[in-house]
């Protein structure tokens, strides 16, 4: 696996004045993405300006499901901007290094969102046929003005707040943390360190299980994988993004504890085991995704591309 040890990323990683100490980048993940939240509290000052606060939080009742989903993607894009701007900042003056260096370079990169946006739908979908096989999922009736065709434009507005999202937590975790400790250090240790902390970074998100954190890591695995396979973050970024807006604007699950608000093409809840369903969590706190996480880290190891196949001459 000449790529394991040798992506793309890590040469990029290298391309700056000085990598990160693995004792500074492992703090400042979590400082970036915590203090990166912070700025989702305008569009929620906002939000209860517009339409009233409650001792709960801000009140939607009411609120058309076309604006809910307007400001679930705003919530999404603002409490995840900032990481970028973090990023950008912390290359540019510590590391002396372009954006583009973790991994967005420009060659390839509409096939490569597209392919991992195709892939990401595909696993996820995976998973929901699992449970379909052990009768574990099925149609639930919700308001009709937030499912099917009616809920189309909440649900597509709240597919750009997912992008902003997913891509945020891929850059982080898989575009700096990985490769940086991966180029510095061992690439088996960058891919252990940032999969425990894109886990642990969930861990405070409601419903956690212990299945759940253990898939929140597979996933942290498989997505490594896949970006140093790929030497680049446009495929990862897409596929995380349409993870979450397929399993709750398209499906209509908890993703990672929370509600997807905007509304759900096909609405559908579990009704097994919440060893197979995930429970509260969502899918991906139940074996469901385990099975389909470690089946796609085995085909990202093993599958055999063109360029991994070497000719054997004509006798």
């Amino acid at each position: 696996m000449h790529w394991f040890n040798n992506s793309r990323l890590f040469d990029l990683a290298r391309q700056g004045q000085r990598l990160t100490h693995i004792a500074a980048i492992i703090p400042l993940s979590f400082v970036f993405a915590f203090i990166g939240q912070l700025g989702v509290i305008p569009v929620i000052v906002v939000l209860g300006l517009i339409y009233g606060f409650t001792e709960t939080g801000v009140s939607l009742a009411g609120i058309s499901n076309t604006m809910a989903g307007f400001w679930m993607g705003m919530q999404l894009i603002f409490a995840f901007i900032l990481m970028y701007v973090f990023l950008w900042a912390w290359l540019k003056w510590f590391e002396k290094r372009p954006f583009w260096t973790l991994g967005y370079e420009a060659k390839n990169a509409l096939s490569q969102y597209g392919r991992g946006f195709l892939i990401g739908a595909l696993m996820f979908a995976g998973s929901v046929g699992i449970l379909s096989l052990f009768g574990s999922v099925s149609f639930e009736q919700g308001d009709p003005s937030k499912q099917g065709l009616a809920a189309v434009a909440g649900v597509m507005l709240v597919l750009i707040g997912w992008v902003i999202q997913g891509g945020a937590e891929e850059v982080l975790i898989r575009g700096w943390v990985l490769p940086v400790i991966g180029a510095r250090y061992k690439p088996w240790l960058g891919l252990l360190i940032s999969s425990i902390i894109f886990a642990l970074l969930h861990g405070l998100n409601p419903g956690l299980s212990a299945i759940a954190l253990v898939n929140l890591a597979l996933f942290g695995v498989f997505a490594g994988l896949y970006a140093m396979r790929e030497g680049s973050m446009w495929g990862i970024s897409a596929l995380h993004s349409v993870w979450n807006w397929v399993q709750g604007n398209f499906f209509g699950f908890q993703v990672s504890g929370t509600n997807a608000e905007g509304g759900t093409l096909i609405n559908l809840m579990e009704t097994g085991a919440d060893w197979l369903t995930g429970g509260e969590f969502g899918p991906e706190g139940g074996l469901a995704v385990t099975i389909v996480l470690v089946i796609g880290i085995a085909v990202t190891l093993f599958w055999k591309s063109k360029e991994n196949i070497q000719e054997v001459p004509v006798q």
